[in-house]
């Protein structure tokens, strides 16, 4: 009996090895994502006895006319340690409440040389276009056990905080060993299939996965812009918002997410 328990262990060992050697790694492609904002939860937030006058009418009348969710969507090509995320152009609700608001919006077209660890964003900020060109962001990742399906594909749960303050959920795949993700979001061991940041009411998930060739003329960075970095990027907006009161703050903070 104990001769046929090693036998049995010896023969799960092996075919787990031989499952493993044929285990399928995907290095390029295309991953469509999308973004989902709670504009019922941005705009409230931005509500203040200072506004509220005005600014309360208009949001009950945002809230009987369109939905809770602002959804939005993009696609992010990679290609071995190079990715390259561009939002997908959209139709604004006409003349809502907020409609500007960076939270609610997608205004980054970010290119991210994992390699090189940096990165150059095509931002654009209200009628001004900067190109902001940095060090990827560093995250303070902490993996857990926990995993979920995304696109077909198993992620493992991380958590994280970057820019000091603000906590992100992230769900990342092995079987994409590239370690990008959406937007800015980097630095786990494969690539960013899902993020959430709970307390600033976004979302983006991956919704469809697709392998294939990427050109090198598919992943070439942004070019138009003024250029600087990211500290003189957030004096930029710093002293522009610097007169808004509580919303200029939610702007300041959205446009740096």
């Amino acid at each position: 009996m104990k001769k046929k328990i090693i036998l049995c262990a010896i023969l799960s060992w092996l075919a787990a090895g031989t499952k493993a050697q044929h285990a399928h790694f995907t290095t390029s492609g295309t991953i469509e994502f999308e973004r989902r904002a709670n504009a019922y939860a941005v705009i409230g937030k931005a509500i203040n006895k200072d506004n509220e006058a005005w600014m309360q009418p208009a949001f009950d009348y945002y809230k009987k006319n369109n939905p809770q969710f602002r959804v939005l969507t993009a696609k992010l090509v990679f290609a071995d340690d190079k990715t390259l995320y561009t939002p997908y152009e959209v139709d604004l609700p006409p003349n809502a409440i907020m409609n500007d608001s960076p939270v609610l919006n997608q205004f980054n077209t970010i290119f991210t040389d994992l390699t090189a660890k940096s990165y150059v964003d095509q931002k654009k900020v209200f009628e001004q276009t900067y190109l902001v060109k940095d060090s990827v962001r560093k995250i303070k990742w902490k993996i857990t056990d926990e995993t979920r399906t995304i696109a077909g594909y198993t992620c493992h749960r991380a958590n994280g905080i970057y820019l000091d303050s603000i906590y992100v959920v992230a769900f990342y795949t092995t079987h994409i060993p590239v370690p990008g993700g959406p937007e800015s979001f980097t630095g786990l061991p494969g690539m960013i299939l899902g993020v959430a940041l709970p307390h600033e009411n976004i979302t983006w998930f991956a919704t469809k996965v697709t392998e294939g060739y990427i050109t090198p003329n598919d992943l070439v960075p942004p070019k138009k812009g003024k250029t600087t970095n990211e500290k003189g990027l957030w004096k930029i907006l710093q002293d522009a918002s610097e007169s808004w009161g509580r919303v200029g703050k939610l702007y300041l903070k959205g446009f740096m997410l």
